[in-house]
């Protein structure tokens, strides 16, 4: 039985992914700061170790302490358009913090690595739906840092051997439970919920793009499908030693404006948004070609855009 390590573990898909390694039979420890991660989503049982990213001397100490077998490394900011605002504050998190934790996997022999990547780093796509070899052509700050992400653990695996695979998310939506539900400001659904909660309309950033009805398209995956593609490439850098990057969506596309209509019928009411000018570091369209991750990793999303709404919503509700 192997033993992985999940760095914001306690966060909304971390919660998911350490659930789905224990379902899959092996154990998990949970490295997070709960800067955003809430305790609440720790599963019963399950080791925690509080400490930041940055202190490689803490993680090889966990490494050490738990006999870790690889490292499922979730622990990013991920917000485009704050990014273009304090790029610094983005390469600080997101790119200083990878280093530290593989510096402190190659002192300690841990060689296997799943690291959390994003649609992002495509910027906007020539075509869709995007494959794995299209530019990669990052538009945000937050995109650039996934990039450097990505090359340091391909170079890490040339250096020392490192056995990895990078998992670039589209938009991760739904909740398995009502206590694992997403409380993100930034994400699409639960800004919606908290605009309506608070008496407000939600929004939608510009209807002039050159999409079919003017807001950006988006690949929508339930965050259950993203967490069992992590169990999928968990089991292959434990098989053999990997060098992967692979989409993880569904292969379709939602508009804003549709994802909009989607919540209105399920909540049972308009939500009437208001449209508002663009957002900073939005591409107009971006959706996942699948074929890569089908073939290599036997995956596939079987969750629609009503089961992550609904299962949203559900957990909004429970948790209000």
């Amino acid at each position: 039985m192997t033993t992985w390590l999940v760095t914001g573990g306690a966060g909304y898909i971390g919660a998911h992914v350490v659930q789905a390694l224990l379902d899959s039979g092996r154990q998990v420890v949970i490295y997070d700061d709960f800067s955003a991660g809430l305790r609440r989503r720790v599963p019963a049982g399950v080791e925690v170790v509080e400490g930041d990213v940055h202190d490689a001397s803490a993680l090889a100490h966990a490494f050490r302490t738990h006999a870790i077998d690889g490292v499922v490394h979730l622990a990013a900011k991920k917000a485009a358009g704050e990014s273009v605002n304090v790029p610094l504050y983005y390469y600080r998190e997101n790119v200083d913090g990878l280093l530290h934790v593989l510096e402190a996997m190659e002192g300690t022999g841990v060689s296997r690595l799943v690291y959390s990547s994003s649609a992002a780093v495509y910027g906007t796509p020539r075509v869709n739906p995007v494959v794995e070899d299209s530019p990669l052509l990052p538009e945000s700050p937050y995109g650039e840092t996934k990039v450097v992400g990505e090359w340091m653990a391909r170079d890490c695996g040339v250096a020392w051997g490192l056995s990895w695979s990078a998992l670039r998310y589209f938009n991760v939506a739904g909740a398995a439970s009502d206590a694992l539900g997403d409380s993100s400001v930034n994400n699409l659904i639960p800004m919606v919920f908290r605009a309506l909660e608070q008496g407000r309309r939600p929004q939608i950033f510009g209807d002039d793009y050159a999409t079919p009805d003017g807001t950006c398209i988006r690949d929508y995956i339930h965050v259950v499908d993203l967490a069992e593609a992590h169990v999928a490439a968990v089991a292959r850098c434990e098989a053999a030693v990997r060098a992967d990057v692979l989409n993880v969506g569904t292969g379709h596309g939602y508009s804003v404006r549709e994802v909009m209509d989607m919540v209105s019928d399920v909540i049972g009411r308009d939500v009437d948004a208001e449209v508002v000018g663009r957002r900073a570091g939005d591409p107009p369209a971006t959706w996942a070609s699948t074929d890569l991750i089908e073939r290599e990793l036997g995956w596939r999303a079987s969750r629609d855009l009503r089961e992550m709404v609904s299962s949203a919503w559900s957990s909004w509700r429970a948790n209000a």
